[in-house]
């Protein structure tokens, strides 16, 4: 875990970050009981194309926190240093205090390290959403029909297209229109920044099980919550027609 951090300033400071760009959102961090910083001069640091991380300022490490550099990056003369972020009794050693450009002044701290990220006051999740990134939700009356292994497992005339921006389509089927009798419940949840908490189950055709085949979300944040209840097939497992119109897995 230590080698990945070192890694990440040696690139950073080497290369630069894929992106960079000041958010004029209010970025708070609690960890353990207390806000560890409290800035409205954060960056968005696109580590990679994929989507950013916060990087926050030195200057808004909270009077309750300590921030501590620990040791000096090697390969970055200077320019990025291991860190340690401590609040009470917990600390954590995942962060890295930059102090060249373009990252000067600011440090990154692991974002799941800290006990509950905020934009404003709204609770993240899993990692910052991406300013560039969008999602629309739109009723459709254009058929969908799922199979696996030659068994239709889903069919309706009333799906929810769910069009997220770099991603392909994905088909939210209402509830009634699942055979149930092919799921069963799986006890795996992941956590997305745009959608929430997705629970899953798993689908049993021609005795195989294939596991987490469907996702779904009880309670989706705000953006997403048209989707509550109706479940999801992965594109890239099933066969899939939309409009009598198969798609390529």
């Amino acid at each position: 875990m230590k080698n990945s951090l070192i890694k990440l300033a040696q690139k950073l400071t080497s290369e630069g970050p894929h992106k960079y760009q000041h958010t004029p959102r209010r970025v708070r961090g609690l960890f353990n009981g207390k806000y560890a910083f409290d800035t409205i001069n954060a960056y968005h640091v696109w580590e990679h194309p994929y989507y950013p991380q916060f990087y926050v300022p030195i200057s808004s490490i909270a009077s309750s926190a300590s921030l501590s550099k620990t040791s000096e990056v090697d390969g970055t003369n200077g320019g990025a240093h291991l860190a340690k972020l401590t609040v009470g009794d917990k600390s954590t050693s995942r962060a890295i205090i930059f102090s060249a450009a373009p990252l000067k002044d600011l440090v990154k701290i692991d974002f799941k390290e800290v006990d509950q990220w905020f934009e404003e006051d709204v609770p993240i999740y899993q990692h910052p959403k991406d300013p560039y990134k969008r999602i629309d939700i739109l009723a459709s009356s254009r058929p969908v029909k799922v199979a696996l292994d030659g068994v239709t497992l889903a069919e309706t005339t009333a799906p929810l297209f769910l069009l997220e921006t770099s991603l392909r389509t994905r088909y939210y089927i209402p509830p009634t229109s699942v055979k149930w009798e092919y799921l069963t419940k799986s006890d795996t949840e992941t956590v997305c920044p745009y959608k929430g908490k997705a629970n899953y189950y798993n689908v049993t055709t021609e005795g195989k099980e294939y596991k987490d085949l469907v996702w779904y979300y009880v309670y989706p944040t705000s953006e997403s919550e048209l989707v509550a209840g109706h479940l999801c097939f992965y594109n890239e497992k099933v066969d899939i027609w939309v409009d009598g119109e198969k798609e390529k897995r």
